[in-house]
């Protein structure tokens, strides 16, 4: 009964959720290009892509725009950047490059910036209630109302210093915004001899991380150098902020304890003493978790024996310059590398689902893909030879085997997608070329090398743990893997494709990685991502591994009334032959070949 007409001050959230998604910019660029305003066109488009850094059809209209002629370069700019973000990267990139004169510059006018809009955030949490569920019961009497409304307001107040330490275009929010601040700048401040603003800054911190050890020792040596008036020299604003949050926090885990609220607290530097018991409980078992996590790292690090004789580690983590990085060889022979290059030309005669195309990631390459259920399905046609689809089955879970004894012992690795991809040089558009065969990026998530994060977020592939690229040929120039720092430029290790090569890394933010452009031929390799989600397994696998028993059901069924010669199918591969194809050159299961054997075969050691 006391609800009043809709707010006058506030739009709808789905008003909200498109502004925050910079909406009005995608349709903004489109009226600026029709109106052949090119620079605020590009402007337009620049401020959409900052948010939406996977729009593919943004993407490919700002590289149209860098290609057009009248064009200025400063028209690439962000219309709704935020001045503490701009002046937070500038700090950290003066800070990084040991300019420290200059991130203190920054890095103060990002903390006043971040500071002045989260009161502006804060001021906009005041207002009418809001429904997050429409069908929600009303509270049963007016103080409970009252409660509940003045607890969203304080909540949403919480929750602002998440807003404010999100990049555009981002959802997770930098841990520790306003902390990380002072701690940058106590050091920086410490460089350039300033060692009173130094000791303002180490207290400061001291306020959210009170028994943080190097900052206590910091704080000591500064007492010796200045005295003890150093001990008050907090800043007031950070004491304020510091003081207004734990009183709100005080205020919401009381009616988390007492009125059924629930609260996802935004701070890492929150007190324990403030949680309630049964959420330190919670606290208590992610912590446990996260341990047992640090012991199987340890485990890990006393791996055993590889499951298969011949296979070699020939580059490990510490010779790649990185974690959770390996090189194997001979986990494939020459003989099965051709088998699946076979495979590879035989699916793109086929046609469907293996038609070359433009890459996706440069106009200067031709890009082939076939998933196992595909090679599956074209093995049932008799497009393919059956036991090379059955080959690429049983090659990529021979790595899955070697990958997760590798690095998850005891721990089961699913498959999450198997590629077996090709990617060819386009003759006569390889001069002058600058561009990669597959840009720098992450697996796992999205990598963003300016503010030196990588965000675990959609449409990143985040149940991805493992990745793995098993290599068939190297009669090619260009095409190898190459390993970065965070910033995608600084190479730290580099792999060069060979047949029965097998490269396994962990797919977070520890391995960005990417291609060099393939100048000359083609490279052709199975793509491996696994997960130990079991939710997102590969389905298309499973119904691969259907198909494969029902063609082999054929096979057995109409080599029942076939002679048994097996001739050598390859000097170094005990396999039947393949028998006589039709003129067509397509073949339907069961006709026209000779039974299998019921004996295991080399292959079937996989």
């Amino acid at each position: 009964r006391l609800r009043p007409a809709p707010s006058a001050h506030r739009a709808s959230r789905a008003v909200r959720r498109d502004f925050e998604r910079r909406e009005p910019y995608n349709y903004l660029q489109v009226a600026f290009f029709k109106l052949k305003k090119l620079d605020q066109a590009v402007s337009a488009a620049h401020t959409f892509f900052v948010a939406n850094p996977q729009h593919l059809q943004m993407r490919e209209d700002i590289e149209k725009y860098r290609r057009m002629s009248g064009v200025k370069s400063d028209s690439f700019r962000d219309l709704e950047a935020t001045p503490h973000w701009e002046a937070y990267e500038a700090g950290v990139q003066h800070y990084d490059a040991d300019e420290y004169l200059q991130a203190v510059a920054r890095l103060e006018e990002s903390l006043t910036e971040a500071l002045s809009a989260l009161e502006e955030c804060r001021a906009l949490c005041e207002g009418p209630w809001e429904d997050e569920d429409e069908e929600e019961e009303m509270q049963p009497g007016l103080y409970e109302a009252i409660a509940a409304h003045y607890i969203q307001v304080l909540k949403c107040r919480q929750q602002c210093v998440l807003e404010i330490a999100t990049k555009p275009g981002r959802i997770s929010a930098t841990e520790d915004f306003i902390p990380s601040h002072l701690d940058l700048l106590q050091f920086a401040y410490s460089q350039v001899g300033n060692q009173t603003l130094a000791a303002e800054c180490a207290a400061s911190y001291l306020l959210f991380y009170p028994t943080d050890e190097p900052m206590l020792e910091k704080m000591k040596q500064y007492l010796t150098d200045l005295g003890e008036d150093a001990a008050a020299a907090a800043r007031q604003s950070i004491r304020h902020y510091v003081q207004r949050s734990l009183m709100e926090k005080k205020l919401i885990y009381y009616a988390v304890e007492h009125l059924g609220e629930s609260f996802n607290d935004p701070d890492l530097w929150t007190p324990d003493e403030l949680i309630p018991e049964n959420l330190k409980e919670k606290y208590r078992e992610d912590q446990e978790k996260q341990k047992q996590e640090i012991l199987d790292v340890k485990e890990r690090e006393k791996r055993g024996p590889l499951p298969y004789e011949g296979v070699a580690v020939t580059m490990d983590s510490q010779q790649m310059n990185g974690t959770q990085r390996v090189v194997f060889d001979r986990v494939l022979t020459e003989s099965e590398c051709k088998d699946l290059l076979r495979l590879t030309k035989a699916a793109g005669e086929a046609g469907e689902g293996y038609r070359a195309r433009r890459s996706p990631h440069t106009p200067h390459e031709r890009f082939e893909g076939l998933t196992v259920l595909k090679a599956m399905q074209l093995a049932q046609n008799g497009d393919v030879d059956w036991r090379d689809a059955k080959l690429l089955l049983q090659a990529s879970e021979k790595s899955r085997e070697i990958i997760e004894s590798y690095f998850t012992p005891g721990k089961k690795l699913h498959f999450s997608f198997t590629h077996l991809v090709c990617r060819t040089a386009i003759n006569g558009q390889q001069e002058g070329r600058m561009d990669l065969s597959h840009p720098v990026h992450a697996d796992n998530c999205l990598l963003d090398p300016e503010g030196q994060e990588c965000w675990k977020e959609p449409p990143a592939y985040v149940y991805r743990d493992y990745s793995g690229i098993l290599y068939l040929n190297d009669d090619f120039q260009g095409g190898s893997l190459f390993f970065t720092e965070m910033d995608t430029v600084t190479v730290t290790a580099e792999v060069h494709p060979k047949c029965g090569r097998l490269v396994a890394f962990s797919s977070g933010k520890e391995n960005p990685h990417g291609v060099w452009a393939v100048s000359r031929g083609r490279r052709c390799a199975v793509a491996l991502w696994y997960t130990h989600s079991q939710e997102h397994a590969e389905q298309e696998r499973v119904k691969a591994e259907e198909l494969m028993e029902a063609v082999e059901q054929d096979q057995s069924d109409g080599g029942k009334h076939q002679g048994t010669d097996h001739s050598s199918r390859s000097s170094s591969d005990a396999v039947p032959n393949r028998g006589t194809r039709p003129a067509d050159g397509r073949q339907k299961p069961g006709l026209d070949r000779k039974q299998h054997p019921k004996v295991l075969r080399a292959r079937d050691e996989f």
